[in-house]
């Protein structure tokens, strides 16, 4: 029988990061010895406190459908936590509780964008914006940045790269994959431009906020220009430990949040009732509940910027947040290494993976042909030999 998917699901590119994932999962299953730094997953356990608060609602026989936008309890506890720690001042009404910020996300885009609609992605960007862009039916455009700009964009090309069909903008900071993180400053200099363009909506991505490594970190919805038309998106993946447990949730004008609503009423109704209750007490906690988590990874990060300036080619930033090394690596390019030919970000990913049994993804997946992602929420012990493993491939 011939293919008869739909031309959406076609279209639709399979995660990178995901992709190398499994293909390092299949290595594996050969037995071959991979230590997969791909995936941005933290590798601590959920916190005792959240666990035990998961099972007291198990206990009390939380067990039925939730509401579709999430339990009143939890959206009074987001908007007390958006208070607290990004001087945002949201209602109930304006909160949705999501599975995972992946579909806050997605939620957002599926009620705002119409074909033909352009979105502007500052790269590097998180993988799936282009492709939750496409799934919309909108044409995406790239800002570039580079190693040299910290990764992070300009007014001037933002202004540059706006036209009559924009309507969307990702922002994200702390960032995947570069670690960047935008100032107070550097994101009032951004608004100031869409000030002049009132019809575009923003998505401030703000899931690594509390992996932060001594940086301020600066909300755009809190620029009062900036309020009625940002959708802050959040959740609790990455700063708690709880990547599997699929809560994610925005604060947005309300007409957008009754949209996403409505939209992910007639998709998967309301988030999983126990990942619920626990990400009350999660985001209700001090965040010097998890400060240990994220001591750890800035002592990861240090350790692995001193490895890598023993070899030579990777040029690197210091990231300010976030769990991830973005090195460019065109020092590669053009060379012949154990007789592989680089010639792209991609190749050089797959020689690591192939030669020195190393996972990482290609840049290119990111907007940044000319940079790897790395993740350090692998053990010291781990980063330690995956550094000496790439070290030795390339001598």
């Amino acid at each position: 029988m011939k293919n008869q998917l739909s031309n959406r699901i076609n279209n639709l590119p399979i995660s990178a990061t995901l992709a190398m994932a499994a293909k390092a999962r299949e290595l594996k299953n050969q037995g071959i010895d991979i230590i997969s730094l791909s995936l941005g997953e933290p590798d601590f356990n959920t916190p005792d406190f959240i666990k035990d608060a998961a099972i007291e609602a198990i206990n009390q026989n939380y067990n039925s459908y939730t509401p579709v936008d999430g339990y009143m309890e939890l959206k009074e506890a987001v908007c007390k936590k958006f208070k607290r720690d990004n001087n945002l001042n949201y209602n109930p009404s304006q909160i949705v509780v999501s599975t995972g910020a992946k579909q806050s996300l997605a939620n957002v885009a599926m009620v705002l964008l119409n074909p033909g609609d352009e979105v502007l992605l500052p790269a590097p960007y998180w993988v799936s914006y282009s492709a939750i862009s496409t799934l919309a039916e909108a044409t995406y455009k790239v800002i570039p940045s580079s190693v040299e700009t910290d990764f992070k964009i300009t007014p001037k090309q933002l202004e540059e790269a706006i036209t009559p069909k924009t309507k969307l903008i990702f922002f994200n900071s702390p960032s995947n994959p570069s670690g960047a993180v935008y100032s107070e400053a550097e994101y009032r200099a951004l608004a100031k431009v869409l000030e002049k363009h009132p019809s575009i909506y923003i998505i401030s991505d703000e899931i690594y906020e509390h992996i932060n490594y001594n940086v301020p970190i600066f909300s755009f919805a809190s620029i009062e220009s900036m309020y009625d038309r940002t959708i802050t998106i959040n959740g609790v993946a990455k700063a708690f430990a709880m990547t599997g447990w699929r809560i994610g949730y925005m604060g947005a004008p309300e007409w957008i949040a009754k949209a996403c609503t409505k939209m992910q009423g007639q998709i998967t109704s309301g988030a999983n009732c126990i990942a619920q209750r626990a990400t009350i007490t999660a985001i209700e906690a001090p965040v010097s509940k998890i400060q240990y988590m994220v001591d750890e990874f800035k002592q990861r990060r240090d350790m692995l910027l001193e490895l890598f300036k023993e070899i030579d080619g990777f040029k690197l930033t210091v990231p300010d947040g976030a769990f991830y090394l973005f090195p460019d690596v065109t020092y590669f390019f053009g060379k012949t290494i154990k007789g592989i030919f680089i010639n792209s970000a991609s190749d050089f990913s797959m020689f690591l993976l192939e030669k020195a049994n190393v996972a990482t993804v290609s840049g290119e997946a990111f907007g940044d042909p000319n940079c790897i992602r790395i993740s350090f929420a692998a053990s010291e012990t781990q980063l330690r030999e995956a550094v000496n493993r790439i070290k030795k491939a390339l001598n």
